[in-house]
């Protein structure tokens, strides 16, 4: 069985004894898992190395935003550009990641993080990746019932998988640039989302971009309203009819997704495919991209 959106701590909790190699029976059955934890803080950048150091997930090795998960600046390509998908390739090899391994991506809760893994693995024609929904915290909170036995262990210290070969290549139709953006504009039959919190889509206050406000015609939907107060998704159903009121009528093909540097955006992502709705297209240099050019125009309120 694949996993393509999410995945249980307790299905995960099952398969931990297929995390180190592939299985050696039918392994068209039953396939290696790969864990990545991608716990990442804007504001303190070193804390997510620091944090999977000291306790994370047996047999999973850590993935870096920005060393990892991303490409180089040039100060006109947003804050995260995607990697070289070359490099990505590479980055995935020396993380232990191989073409037929199933792939679980976690983070500190809400999978804010974990959701760029998991979309820059689809965009290179790995589907067979999942965000562990609730993430460490979810784990650590389950870590011993009743003060008694552990249910999830936890490992300390730095852990590597052996480097495998991945091979993939990107699909065009998971992404668009800033001049398909900009044509968006004017298209009535496509609409953009921005995955913000409200005051900064509206302009009210922006601590990390050069401007305030949103693409014009851009609907918010601020992607923490995709879990619960505890960092789990919501149901695939109540997913569906949030998403809805943000999206219309309009087929999830015809929505592009993006955020203030093509991270979260990748949440909304993942919430409308884990809804049924497929086809949805990121926008990855978002809003640091479009408003590092005064000539583009924007919206406030």
């Amino acid at each position: 069985m694949s996993f393509t959106t999410l995945i249980s701590t307790g299905v995960l909790a099952e398969h931990l004894d297929r995390v180190a190699a592939p299985p050696s029976r039918d392994a068209s059955t039953e396939r290696a898992f790969a864990i990545v934890d991608c716990r990442f803080k804007l504001d303190d950048v070193p804390w997510g190395q620091r944090m999977y150091r000291e306790g994370h997930i047996p047999g999973a090795v850590y993935a870096h935003l920005d060393l990892d998960l991303s490409g180089p600046k040039t100060g006109a390509n947003g804050r995260h550009p995607l990697p070289d998908p070359s490099t990505l390739i590479d980055t995935f090899g020396r993380l232990g990641i191989s073409s037929e391994d199933q792939v679980v991506a976690y983070d500190q809760d809400n999978g804010m993080f974990a959701s760029r893994l998991w979309w820059l693995l689809r965009w290179l024609g790995h589907d067979r990746v999942a965000v562990l929904d609730g993430g460490f915290a979810k784990w650590a909170r389950e870590r011993a019932e009743d003060g008694g036995e552990v249910r999830r262990p936890i490992a300390v210290g730095d852990e590597h998988r052996p480097a495998r070969i991945f091979s993939g290549t990107p699909r065009p139709n998971m992404l668009v640039d800033v001049e398909d953006v900009r044509a968006a504009l004017t298209n009535r039959a496509l609409r953009l989302i921005d995955a913000r919190a409200p005051e900064r889509y509206r302009g009210d206050h922006e601590p990390i971009d050069r401007v305030p406000g949103h693409i014009p015609g851009a609907i918010n939907h601020f992607f923490q309203s995709n879990v619960d107060a505890n960092g789990s998704f919501r149901d695939a159903e109540e997913l569906r009819r949030g998403l809805r009121q943000s999206i219309g009528s309009l087929q999830p093909e015809n929505t592009i997704c993006y955020c203030g540097s093509g991270v979260t955006a990748c949440h909304n992502l993942l919430a409308l495919e884990h809804a049924g709705l497929h086809g949805a297209k990121l926008y990855a240099g978002s809003w640091s991209e479009w408003a590092s050019d005064p000539s583009r125009p924007i919206e406030r309120g």
